[in-house]
């Protein structure tokens, strides 16, 4: 069936009951000529498929979208919205599982990129912590000249208002990069495909037997 008709034919039937000769001239105003056998086969395999229903009206039939149908076309044809994290923390305790395969000094970093990154604004300690970034461990990576600084709190009371799933207390530093490294970039985009295998089944899309050779 072609979906260009079908999608026309449901969207003519919106709110309306037509015959197969009102549906013809509708199709023909927005440009599309059907001969009337053609039609009257689309729409009849559209109300074998439980798509419309057809009632007989002699010498017509009328055709209409089931009652049961009262969402509007135009909101089925939108992309589905993604799952909603049951748990606001869920998506840092799945990052944190994620960091703890890399080594430690790029933990810091790599965290403060994804956060950054994912999310579009500076990483809040508090966030770190979540990732499994312990208080000890901050300190003792900022002590060293390092790629990631404290961002200036002018900058953080509209990223502080924005979060609303989690609570950021009102004095908690945040941290952006200073600069970027390709290590860790590459660190982080691991860390990233490991979140959307995590989130997403992909079963029958990867590889059973990992690569170990790129190929030419």
């Amino acid at each position: 069936m072609d979906e260009k008709l079908h999608l026309k034919l449901l969207e003519l039937l919106e709110g309306k009951k037509l015959s197969i000769s009102g549906l013809s001239r509708e199709l023909k105003t927005i440009g599309i000529e059907e001969h009337r056998l053609v039609l009257t086969g689309y729409l009849r395999a559209l109300r074998d498929l439980d798509i419309l229903e057809e009632t007989e009206v002699p010498p017509s039939k009328i055709y209409a979208l089931p009652e049961k149908a009262t969402e509007p076309l135009s909101e089925k044809r939108k992309e589905p919205r993604p799952p909603e994290l049951s748990d606001p923390e869920e998506i840092y305790s799945i990052l944190r599982s994620q960091l703890l395969k890399i080594n430690l000094d790029f933990r810091i970093p790599v965290g403060v990129y994804v956060v950054s990154r994912l999310f579009e604004r500076p990483c809040f300690r508090r966030e770190l912590k979540l990732l499994g970034i312990t208080q000890k461990h901050l300190e003792q990576y900022l002590e060293k000249p390092s790629i990631v600084c404290e961002a200036q709190e002018a900058h953080l009371k509209k990223a502080r208002a924005d979060i609303t799933k989690i609570e950021i207390p009102s004095d908690d530093p945040a941290y952006e990069m200073r600069e970027n490294k390709d290590e860790v970039i590459r660190l982080a985009n691991e860390v990233l495909a490991g979140l959307i295998k995590q989130r997403l089944d992909l079963d029958g899309l990867v590889a059973k037997s990992k690569q170990t050779t790129l190929l030419p």
